[in-house]
């Protein structure tokens, strides 16, 4: 609805906002995480996916289709974070703090409450007051209360940045102007 007709778009240095870049290069591709992840959901959403929940026998999806979850997992892969690989292990190790029954590899990765649990305890976690305009980077990871984005390096006039994510099937852009619209976030974290 609020996304439908595209607006202008800034990004940081219109704000005066330093660029925050990663002083980490997983992958040894000489570009930093944080710009890495941004530039791996990019190149996923050029792939225009369809909105369709999917077991995928890889745990990645392999065809046109894809969710949220989809939308982060690509992103890391691309800095060379294997999401499905950790959170696995941290879900062996660490069982109990995960709202699962039964431990699946190939679609825990791929469920926001279990990405949530991982986040909080492997990554930097930061502010949710979206006003706080310069701790919003591109490439960092937001959480809704059942939805996941990366955090956009475009903003709005008002300085708080759009989301890169992947919501419904009827989803017009994967990159919109959505925080000051949710009242549901419970998480905002830098991959460390």
């Amino acid at each position: 609805m609020f996304n439908v007709i595209p607006h202008k778009s800034f990004d940081n240095t219109y704000f005066g906002i330093e660029t925050y870049k990663s002083d980490k290069d997983k992958d040894n591709d000489g570009i930093d995480d944080q710009t890495d992840i941004l530039n791996g959901v990019r190149e996923y959403i050029s792939t225009n996916p369809k909105y369709q929940s999917k077991y995928y026998d890889t745990g990645y999806s392999n065809d046109y289709y894809g969710v949220c979850t989809e939308v982060v997992a690509f992103g890391l892969l691309n800095a060379g974070y294997d999401l499905m690989e950790l959170v696995n292990q941290d879900i062996l190790e660490n069982r109990n703090l995960y709202p699962i029954e039964q431990v699946d590899k190939k679609i825990d990765f791929r469920r926001v409450k279990n990405l949530e649990v991982y986040f909080k305890h492997h990554s930097i976690s930061l502010t949710t007051e979206i006003k706080d305009i310069k701790e919003w980077q591109g490439g960092d990871i937001v959480i809704f209360e059942s939805h996941i984005g990366i955090v956009s390096d475009k903003r709005n006039k008002r300085g708080i940045p759009f989301v890169i994510h992947h919501a419904n099937p009827y989803q017009i852009r994967y990159e919109e102007d959505i925080l000051e619209y949710r009242n549901d976030i419970v998480g905002h974290y830098r991959v460390s």
